[in-house]
């Protein structure tokens, strides 16, 4: 694959990375058991909704220029290994959270693999 072609590819990623975080409050509504980890009320939706829809809305700005928001890029990269990581090892300790699995914990590791493969290293990072 072409640099060019690799840049296009994560534009086109950071834009539909940053929809899936814009739409992370729906989510938790239309399919609790993959995407919410509280039942009943609890101020965490709002909030871990507040950072990702933040999150979303910078995503989708770096897609204009990747190259200058490298930092941005990685840190959603190994922000959601973390963050998927910790919420795999929850999931397993507390059976009622399985649906995770299947849920937002895949979707973080996706995210994070694809951000990471076409993210520029090495001459074409320079350039």
């Amino acid at each position: 694959m072409s640099d060019v072609q690799r840049l296009k590819l994560l534009r086109i990623a950071l834009v539909a990375l940053g929809i899936v975080c814009l739409l992370i409050y729906p989510l938790m509504q239309l399919w609790p058991s993959g995407w919410s980890w509280h039942e009943g009320y609890s101020d965490y939706p709002l909030m871990i909704a507040g950072v990702y829809v933040t999150l979303g809305v910078f995503l989708i700005r770096a897609a204009r220029d990747p190259l200058a928001n490298l930092s941005l890029i990685w840190f959603t990269v190994w922000s959601s290994l973390v963050h998927g990581a910790i919420m795999a090892v929850q999931s397993f300790t507390q059976p009622q959270h399985m649906g995770h699995l299947v849920g937002d914990v895949p979707a973080l590791f996706i995210a994070a693999m694809v951000l990471a493969l076409l993210t520029p290293r090495g001459a074409m990072r320079a350039a």
